[in-house]
């Protein structure tokens, strides 16, 4: 599932192709046709992210709101748009560009209330500017789920999805099964701090990449991964690989339906009658 940097590059793109001009809106699939003719030729108003969440905007009518789960995809086109190929849900298109979705979730019209409604469910989200880290804090700091599990959820934190969820708490050294409640507001402050700049990067690049300057292949003189999510990490799916750091076999288990992975040198359990 694409985590949320992922989505506000979506957005960028979509507001940087259509803000501001009267689209065509179609459904070549069929189930989104009701709303696309509510929407064909209204004027495209921007597009916002939050956490895995995206809201494309139309004056006077109200938001489309998608989520791409688990195969969604979206495909940006330039020139005329061509015959529809596959199970397209939604295209926009104007003079010289167009965009098709394609096996999203959720794709629904809602209005302003719905939207809100939505956002109002979901945690703060690292990379919305005004998002702050208090509200995921409470909620953590209260929880004796593990800090693994917490970071996953997006009612807790928005966006944060396997791959950043390994890789801050490996930067942070923090076993991910300690639970919330006995990590500390520093820590907690240093995972939201750390999870912003790695995100941001992301939407920058369009890929993961978490290891720090020495840690590159570069600089160790190693092999550069080879994956399809793109990006050199610490621990996310190196399970069996030498540590970058310490040099210890990563580790991995099936974790709140979901595959973990960290080092348990390089992140210790922390002792039960430490402070």
């Amino acid at each position: 599932m694409p985590e949320g940097h992922t989505l506000h590059r979506l957005a960028a793109e979509y507001h940087r192709v259509f803000g501001g001009e009267s689209v065509r809106v179609s459904s070549p699939q069929g189930p989104f046709a009701p709303s696309a003719l509510r929407l064909d030729g209204r004027l495209f108003t921007g597009a916002e992210a939050h956490g895995k969440n995206l809201f494309l905007g139309f004056e006077g009518v109200g938001w489309i709101h998608v989520h791409l789960g688990l195969y969604g995809k979206v495909r940006f086109g330039e020139g005329p748009a061509p015959a529809p190929v596959g199970q397209v849900r939604l295209r926009i298109a104007a003079d010289g560009h167009y965009a098709d979705l394609r096996g999203p979730t959720t794709c629904a019209l809602i209005g302003e209330d719905e939207k809100d409604a939505v956002q109002q469910r979901l945690g703060p989200d690292p990379l919305r500017p005004d998002d702050s880290p208090e509200p995921a804090w409470q909620r953590i700091s209260r929880s004796g789920s593990t800090v693994a599990a917490l970071l996953m959820d997006q009612k807790v934190l928005s966006g944060v999805g396997n791959i950043y969820r390994a890789e801050v708490l490996f930067r942070q050294a923090v076993d991910p099964h300690r639970p919330g409640r006995e990590l500390d507001r520093a820590e907690w402050d240093a995972i939201w701090s750390d999870l912003r700049g790695l995100m941001r990067d992301g939407v920058r690049d369009g890929w993961i990449d978490t290891v720090r300057p020495e840690h590159t292949p570069e600089a160790m003189g190693r092999a550069a991964r080879q994956d399809a999510h793109g990006g050199e990490v610490y621990v996310y799916r190196r399970a069996g690989s030498p540590c970058l750091v310490c040099g210890t076999p990563v580790r991995t288990e099936t974790h709140a339906a979901r595959n973990l992975f960290w080092c348990p040198t390089c992140q210790p359990p922390r002792p039960r009658h430490a402070p």
